[in-house]
């Protein structure tokens, strides 16, 4: 029994340390993308991912424009039913391409100071700089 007691602590204790998310930290917020790990950003574009009220997400994926939904359930972040227009830029396709598949697997998210980390589960996906 004591055992239990002192296993059910530790459990109580872990817990507690877990970083909750708060989505009022993104609403009305304007972010660009900085780091898409394992691709060299284009400088001719940037990517941008707004958040507006009931987090509607809009943004450009350096030559597109997309929009969606995002959910947040038991600080899980989750970006649904993103649609976006479907212009072929020659320059951009390769990161475009990245960007969107990155954007789909998100279901997780940090921000720390100005920067947003989008993640899927520990791995880093996308990282963004706060626009003022």
């Amino acid at each position: 029994m004591k055992n239990l007691f002192i296993c059910g602590l530790v459990i109580c204790l872990f817990s507690a340390c877990l970083e909750k998310f708060d989505q009022k930290k993104l609403t009305q917020t304007k972010w660009e993308l900085t780091e898409l790990p394992g691709l060299t950003l284009p400088t001719s574009a940037k990517a941008t991912l707004n958040f507006g009220d009931s987090l509607k997400v809009n943004g450009k994926a350096f030559c597109n424009n997309y929009g969606g939904q995002a959910e947040v359930v038991e600080n899980k972040i989750m970006l649904k039913n993103l649609f976006s227009t479907k212009m072929f830029c020659q320059e951009t396709d390769a990161a475009e391409r990245a960007y969107l598949q990155a954007i789909n697997q998100v279901n997780t998210a940090k921000i720390e100071g100005d920067r947003l980390t989008l993640l899927n589960g520990t791995q880093k996906l996308l990282v963004f700089k706060k626009l003022d």
